[in-house]
């Protein structure tokens, strides 16, 4: 019996734009076809954050018309990929026994080792985990394990990353994209998509680094052996660079903005004029002493913030290098810029299902979109891999990670008081894989 073709949604809210991905999937097939793109200028939306919730609802409308518009139907929910400042990457650990003897590692054995590593946190209560990803199991001390299920042993292990985010933050994007009439059925954050866009599976299995150089943050992350063990924003961006120049030159945001796009930093390019209208008049700018404030701002952002981001790890876990994305990426020479800084290879990425993107819709800056889809069907082919915090508790601002015990000597441990929460997951989790089985 035919079946209608299952529609898939990723709404990226940016500071610089918010893009709009509508993508279509055939009961028959298990990869998804994108088949629109749309666009809108973001406003409303400063480092990532909601600063102005009417603008950027206004901003979001506009988007998903563009959208519709492109693929001929209402688009009614979306998934949401955004950024913010204050996102913490926190790795915890669990370990729980089997049993005397060994035997096969069932759901429920899975479940316990991911409650027991989620236990080792203390979760603030004005913040809530928007993902929990395992990074890595072993069973008897043998790691590299990428599915434990099925497999034997007597002790199951596992390393686990948080994603740990302002409840205002998450709240506040809700409102947005739900005011504008698109319901939230998923959150990711932004460094996540953005690397699931632009990064191939040998990149992640050989380690990598995704750079997403957007309008007012850089998402940031880390891979090893094919699982993300470092997800965080930098709250430094192209409008940092466009702001610097406006500030030096004595010009309009505008005009500097304009200027940010002809400035190129390859070592081999020849000094120039650059001409601008500013008032009615024309001023001419030497390229040399524009792409100077450019490598300023740069360098902080490489040659400081980056690398603070690798203090905890050596350069040789990542030999595939640096992936750069966002729009920044498309200033010429920032790949020989970034690889003398960092002393790693360079590319320049293009989202891996740009054949099935439009034309002009399908280069560095839409990698996000494009991620936004591959993190949809990657859940869902494996439940594991990514697990999501309800939207419902999201939206309460509850969260299933551990609170705080009260004090007093018959204070419990931390892991009694997440079970309420935790279990909505697990249950979650539970239906997931049935479904896939």
């Amino acid at each position: 019996m035919y079946k209608e073709p299952e529609i898939l949604v990723g709404l990226d809210l940016g500071t610089s734009k918010i893009a709009v991905v509508v993508a279509e999937r055939d009961s028959r097939f298990q990869e998804a076809q994108i088949i629109g793109v749309g666009y809108a200028p973001s406003q409303g939306i400063r480092k990532g954050l909601i600063i102005n919730l009417e603008q950027a609802v206004r901003s979001v409308r506009h988007a998903v018309k563009d959208a519709e518009n492109m693929v001929g139907f209402e688009i009614s929910e979306a998934t949401v990929s955004f950024s913010g400042i204050d996102v913490a990457s926190v790795t915890s650990r669990g370990m729980i026994s089997l049993g005397r003897t060994p035997r096969q590692v069932s759901i429920s054995d899975v479940e316990r080792v991911i409650e027991a590593a989620q236990s080792e946190l203390s979760i603030p209560s004005n913040r809530v985990t928007l993902h929990t990803i395992p990074v890595k199991y072993s069973i008897d001390g043998n790691s590299g394990i990428d599915d434990p299920l099925g497999m034997t042993g007597i002790r199951l292990e596992m390393e686990l990353q948080s994603v740990i985010i302002p409840t205002t933050v998450v709240q506040n994007i809700i409102n947005c994209v739900e005011t504008a009439g698109v319901e939230v059925n998923g959150l990711v954050i932004k460094s996540l998509a953005s690397a699931l866009g632009a990064l191939t599976d040998e990149e992640t299995r050989a380690g990598v680094i995704s750079l997403c150089i957007g309008g007012g943050t850089t998402g940031v992350a880390l891979y090893t052996d094919g699982r993300p063990v470092k997800l965080s924003i930098i709250p430094i961006g192209g409008d940092h660079i466009t702001n610097d120049l406006a500030y030096v030159m004595k010009i309009p945001i505008s005009k500097a903005e304009e200027i940010k796009k002809m400035v190129s930093l390859a070592p081999e390019g020849d000094e120039e004029e650059l001409d601008v209208d500013v008032r009615g008049k024309t001023k001419t700018f030497n390229s040399r002493e524009a792409s100077e404030v450019v490598n300023c701002r740069l360098e902080e952002l490489f040659g400081e913030h980056v690398i603070h981001q690798l203090s905890d790890y050596t350069l040789h876990m990542f030999p595939a290098g640096v992936v750069l994305s966002g729009g920044v990426a498309k200033t010429p020479g920032v790949e020989f810029f970034a690889s003398e800084l960092l002393n790693l290879p360079v590319r320049i990425a293009e989202p891996l299902d740009m054949y099935q993107m439009p034309p002009g819709r399908n280069d560095c800056e839409y990698t996000t979109v494009a991620g936004i889809v591959r993190y949809m069907t990657s859940k869902e082919r494996n439940p594991y891999r990514f697990i999501e915090t309800p939207i419902s508790q999201l939206r309460s601002g509850s969260s299933f990670g551990p609170l705080q015990p009260p004090p007093g000597k018959n204070a419990r441990k931390p892991a009694n008081f997440s079970r309420e929460g935790f279990r909505g997951v697990v249950e979650y989790i539970k239906k997931s894989v049935k479904e896939l089985f």
